[in-house]
């Protein structure tokens, strides 16, 4: 299935330049959220992997249907004050300042085989420091999916030495 026609690009959004990647018409179109889910999870069904984690918002809606297919739990990397038991956290750079992550400190067990699922790799600040969060708590990150790449910005980069796989590339905006 061409993945990529069922992701609607809108032009100028969320400023003037910006190509955004709109996975809304994909979702909404079952046969292809069901191929997504279903070639997510067989690229990682071998590696056994404990839990997936996915950071808010999209790698929630991606992440919980790959951890059902595959019947293992989900873990919400969270933004600062949303998750109430006791965190890490992890704090990265932007471009213009810096954002921090959070997820609970008895999610990852030592040990704890972890694949990673996200929509959308750009930049890589954000999936860079759920790698960080679940590394601090001692899981071992052996597979990070995407549903989307943005080859031209090199987010791949802060990946070095991961198992990265990705859906759909992009090669220019």
């Amino acid at each position: 299935m061409n993945l990529e026609k069922k992701i609607r690009n809108i032009q100028d959004f969320p400023k003037p330049g910006i190509g955004f990647k709109d996975i809304t018409t994909l979702l909404e179109d079952g046969e292809a959220f069901e191929y997504t889910i279903k070639k997510i999870a067989e690229n990682i069904k071998d590696l056994g992997v404990d839990v997936i984690v996915g950071p808010e918002a999209r790698g929630f809606i991606l992440g919980t249907p790959v951890a059902y297919e595959l019947g293992i739990g989900f873990i919400p990397i969270r933004k600062p004050g949303k998750l109430p038991a006791e965190v890490e956290s992890y704090e990265y750079s932007l471009e213009y300042g810096t954002d921090r992550l959070e997820i609970h400190r008895d999610a990852i067990k030592p040990g704890d085989r972890v694949a990673i699922v996200d929509d959308l790799l750009a930049t890589g600040g954000t999936i860079a420091a759920a790698t960080k969060l679940v590394e601090n708590l001692g899981g071992e990150v052996v597979a990070i999916e995407f549903l989307i790449e943005l080859d031209f910005l090199n987010g791949r980069g802060k990946l070095d030495g991961y198992n990265v796989n990705s859906l759909v590339h992009y090669s220019e905006e």
